[in-house]
């Protein structure tokens, strides 16, 4: 049996290429929407695709799952939980017709090869979560070696359970669906201790609150030191436990649940690539670029960006956090103005299709900028103080503040004040935000604060950020523990 974790740092997103070395057929469980990659690891191991299978309908990246059933591959999807959780999309393929696919209940097996795959029913994450047990029929196995968890069990922590009502806007289902995975945690129990678990997702995920940075662990020792796992000793402890202290959603997982469910836009056919190649626009391009009207996407440092920028762009560095921040940031359809040094256009493009963005209207790089300016083009600049300065401002200018760190750091300590409203929520809350008034807008450090501060002047707001954020502030100044 071959396996593979091809593994996504920014979204901290793990899928599994699992292969029969015998047959050469392989499957991919949990594809993000770029489908090459898993199409080259296979053919580099001598193996072809020939199905895929979804653990559950994810919330945090758009499902390669319709675009590997495209090229031909067999889908695998959960059959399990209410209506309002079933596939929309398997009946349409493009052209016509059904995609090849089965739907799993509790208990069903499958083959991919000589590679038995069990489906378990795992509620509590979602309605239709599934696991599957992995054999390995060819090499003499009777006996699982290995479970692919999804968005169930993690290293140190469990799916959370509140998605469906804190980010799919589903009101009063989080405590049931805690209570759900209770019961789940109470199958997972009877599990061998040998079993090793694959999960969906590791450290930085925002599907838990806890995860570990480990890639792969055991059912023994998740039973023995996940924290989550221990606080089921009792149910309404481990309902009261899980459900504290979760991480505010980003704003675009509402978006990622119901294209999963009824189906991703397809970028690609066999033999038709799939990423899409943005057009180059030079600097007299730039003329026509109405912020407003078009997502500008500007990579580059803050110290760039707030000294000059295309009015309307918003500051969305090629870092850790760019899917995250580009999919709470940006409208849904928006078209999209990338500018990215070319060497770094690739990944910027597959960072945003992960996040369901795909209407490209086309890049350029950082110098283009520089000569749109040079020939007389007109930039905005974002204003920045330190805190000694924001101190003096809150004294006398009486700004509203806003802290845009999670929920969670406000209640540490804040600024008298403050509204608290976290920066990947922002975009939905802008009616909270007085117009009439200057904005001071501040973070932990200062780098989600300028992230904001460039939302805000997207949408016409007067806005200052505060240098060196909260860790700034703290060394001088009072705060407000809530």
């Amino acid at each position: 049996m071959f396996m593979r974790m091809i593994y996504d740092d920014k979204l901290a997103e793990a899928a599994y290429l699992i292969g029969c070395q015998r047959t050469g057929e392989a499957i991919v469980i949990d594809p993000e929407r770029d489908v090459d990659r898993y199409e080259q690891v296979a053919a580099a191991n001598g193996l072809r695709i020939v199905a895929v299978a979804e653990t559950h309908i994810h919330a945090d990246f758009v499902s390669g799952g319709r675009e590997l059933a495209e090229r031909g591959a067999r889908i695998y999807v959960s059959d399990e939980g209410d209506a309002d959780w079933k596939y929309h999309w398997l009946d349409q393929r493009s052209g016509g017709g059904s995609y090849d696919h089965r739907l799993l209940k509790d208990g069903d097996t499958f083959t991919v090869g000589n590679i038995e795959f069990k489906a378990v029913h795992t509620p509590g994450h979602t309605p239709e979560h599934l696991c599957f047990m992995v054999t390995d029929r060819g090499g003499g196995a009777d006996q699982p070696m290995g479970v692919a968890t999804g968005d169930f069990v993690f290293v140190g922590d469990l799916g959370r359970p509140d998605l469906l009502e804190s980010a799919a806007g589903i009101k009063g289902v989080a405590d049931a669906s805690a209570h759900r995975l209770h019961a789940s945690v109470r199958t997972f129990m009877q599990w061998p201790d040998y079993l090793q678990i694959w999960p969906a997702h590791g450290a930085g995920s925002a599907c838990g609150k806890a995860l570990g940075a480990v890639p792969t662990t055991t059912v023994g020792y998740e039973k023995m030191f996940n924290p989550s796992v221990l606080a089921a000793k009792t149910e309404q402890g481990f309902v009261d436990f899980i459900l504290d202290a979760q991480p505010e959603p980003p704003l675009y997982f509402a978006r990622m649940k119901r294209d999963n469910k009824i189906g991703p836009r397809v970028l690609g056919i066999a033999g038709g690539g799939g990423i899409p190649k943005p057009a180059r626009i030079g600097a007299d391009g730039l003329k026509a670029i109405d912020g407003s009207k078009v997502a500008i996407i500007d990579t580059r440092a803050w110290t760039a960006f707030k000294a000059g920028h295309l009015p309307g762009a918003l500051h969305l560095p090629l870092a850790s956090t760019f899917n995250t921040d580009a999919g709470s940031l940006i409208a849904e359809d928006e078209p999209m103005l990338l500018i990215v040094e070319a060497a770094r256009l690739d990944e910027a493009v597959r960072d945003l299709i992960r996040v369901g963005l795909d209407r490209f209207h086309g890049w350029c790089e950082p110098k283009d900028i520089e000569a749109f300016a040079a020939a007389g083009g007109a930039l905005a600049m974002t204003k920045e103080v330190s805190v000694d300065q924001a101190q003096s401002m809150i004294g006398a200018a009486k700004p509203f503040v806003l802290d845009v760190r999670r929920a969670a750091e406000h209640r540490e300590g804040a600024i008298d004040g403050a509204l608290n409203i976290a920066h990947t929520r922002l975009l939905s809350r802008l009616a909270e935000v007085p117009r009439d008034r200057h904005i001071l807008v501040h973070c932990r450090s200062g780098a989600r604060s300028a992230r904001a501060c460039s939302l805000l002047a997207r949408h016409g707001y007067d806005c200052t950020n505060m240098a060196g954020g909260m860790l700034a502030w703290e060394k001088s100044c009072p705060v407000v523990v809530r």
